[in-house]
């Protein structure tokens, strides 16, 4: 087929290819683009042949391009796109509508293209250009699991003045009902499968599943309109067990601790709605709550071994009084008394002639004084005012962070827990395995069954105790370096500000923050 001659060449189209004959040298290669652009199925091979074609005078054929199908179709390397491109020239498509139209379909059939086929208007193709013809359904992932646990109440205490008596209030116990809802998950979805423009199903990518971690020996889990709802086993107070929810068993006592309750030790929580009388003993597993407006004066030991204490009312320690915490004390104002927290102690009003040891100490920073005695903390120490005008001793100290050793420590405590988990294990496969065979087992026997069931529950509260003791550690090397103390309002003489081996006795008030400044205590 000849598709163009003249005086200078022919170009002519034969099985696909395009050859051309020059007759005589010399047409300007710039005049050639107007022959590709009134023959767009004609697809040069490259300007090289074509311009050495032009300059040499020839009678055989010479091979310069191809010749292009009308329409062809071209699927993406994924397969979920599919183009298709027109080579005529625009009038010739908006003449041949009809025809193009029924070529299109036939080409993207011939190519296998049976998916997201989309409505075209032909007369918006452009020449030679990709024109969208097929979109692919994309697979919808899957969406994660969902999961919302009842949330604890924040344990932020509050100052309140009514004009008369200022109250330290918070919310300290949440009290739980058997049955009650803790928890739920919303199952992973597996999502929506895809389909690429040539047919082929596209597999989804299922959302992510998580467990829902809840404790086993207070809490269940049931299946709840398609969800896996966690409710209460017991009536207690809600509490964060090993890491996980569950709920505490709870002992409210009315009244004070003193004669007609005599010493108490519990395993859970307790709520005291009075005071702790002079003398007397409190020891709990979970969390101590001493809601009385009155003082604790004079009490011997307040422990809870893995939770906080709270104490409305304040203490007068009379030297005597013990409080301490696995976790928080909380408490409206302290006199000569030694409260140690494996965490944080805050305090509402004051510290007087007491000893405190934590790992961060918070008296209110807008009214707190430490006045007189020990504070001692592994990072930071707050108040608005430490000591008084009569220049009273008042120590400041933070203890800091050996690295090396502690990371020996925390090795050490590792180690512990280990071997903790394995006897955990241990027991508990024994009184899994003696469990079937309780109906037939002599008082002797039973006795020594009760005996490992009470190992067991000793040794899980000691695993709890060292993996907190351990986190506190890694907490603590964390923070190496970044200790401070911070008094907001007034530092009086007689303060002794002490950061690791660095200290300082004040001498003229100060405020602000007391740390290490290249090296040195910037007091």
């Amino acid at each position: 087929m000849i598709l163009v001659r003249n005086d200078k060449f022919e170009i002519t189209e034969e099985d696909g290819k395009v050859y051309m004959i020059t007759y005589s040298a010399g047409f300007p290669l710039k005049e050639f683009d107007s022959i590709l652009r009134s023959h767009p199925r004609f697809k040069l091979s490259n300007f090289s042949i074509l311009k050495n074609v032009l300059a040499t005078e020839s009678t055989s054929l010479v091979e310069i391009g191809r010749w292009l199908p009308n329409v062809e179709a071209e699927v993406a390397r994924d397969k979920m796109s599919a183009s298709i491109f027109v080579y005529e020239t625009h009038d010739y498509i908006l003449k041949n509508k009809e025809k193009l139209t029924e070529q299109i379909l036939e080409t993207i059939g011939n190519e296998g293209i049976i998916h997201g086929i989309l409505n075209f208007d032909i007369s918006k193709i452009e020449t030679g250009k990709a024109f969208l013809i097929a979109q692919g359904t994309q697979p919808k992932a899957g969406t994660d699991a969902q999961i919302t646990y009842l949330p604890k109440p924040e344990r932020k205490p509050v100052i309140r003045e009514d004009g008369k008596a200022d109250y330290y209030d918070m919310n300290f116990i949440s009290e739980i009902s058997e049955g009650s809802w803790l928890g739920e998950k919303i199952p992973a979805t597996l999502g929506k499968p895809g389909e690429n423009v040539l047919g082929e199903m596209m597999a989804a990518v299922p959302g992510r599943d998580f467990p829902i971690r809840y404790d086993k020996k207070s809490a269940y889990e049931v299946e709840e309109d398609g969800k896996t709802v966690i409710r209460s086993k017991i009536a207690g107070v809600l509490d964060d067990v090993k890491g996980m929810i569950g709920v505490n068993r709870h002992l409210p006592i009315h009244g004070d601790v003193g004669v007609e309750t005599g010493n108490l030790e519990f395993n859970g929580s307790l709520s005291i709605k009075g005071t702790v009388t002079s003398g007397y003993t409190v020891i709990a597993t979970g969390d101590i709550s001493i809601e009385g407006a009155e003082s604790v004066s004079g009490a011997k030991l307040i422990k809870s071994i893995e939770g906080d204490v709270y104490i409305r009312g304040g203490i007068f320690g009379l030297g005597s009084t013990l409080v301490e915490a696995g976790g928080n004390i909380f408490v409206k104002h302290v006199n000569d008394a030694n409260l140690v927290a494996a965490d944080s102690i805050h305090i509402g009003f004051y510290a007087l002639g007491s000893q405190l040891s934590a790992h961060s100490i918070f008296v209110d920073e807008r009214k707190g004084k430490i006045i007189g005695g020990r504070a001692v903390a592994k990072n930071t120490i707050v108040t608005a005012v430490s000591g008084n005008r009569l220049e009273r001793r008042t120590d400041l100290i933070i203890e800091s962070v050996n690295k090396q050793e502690s990371n020996s420590i925390m090795q050490e405590k590792a180690g512990e827990l280990k071997q903790l988990q394995s006897e955990i294990a241990e027991h508990e496969g024994k009184i899994k395995s003696l469990l079937p065979l309780l109906n037939q087992m002599s008082k002797e026997q039973i006795a020594a069954f009760e005996g490992t069931k009470q190992i067991l529950a000793k040794l899980k509260a000691d695993a709890v105790t060292i993996d907190r003791e351990v986190k506190l550690i890694m907490d603590e090397m964390r923070h190496a370096g970044k200790e401070e103390i911070i008094v907001t309002k007034e530092a009086y003489p007689g303060t002794y500000i002490q950061i690791g081996k660095k200290s300082s006795l004040l001498s003229k008030i100060q405020k602000g923050k007391f740390l290490i400044e290249f090296g040195e205590l910037n007091a």
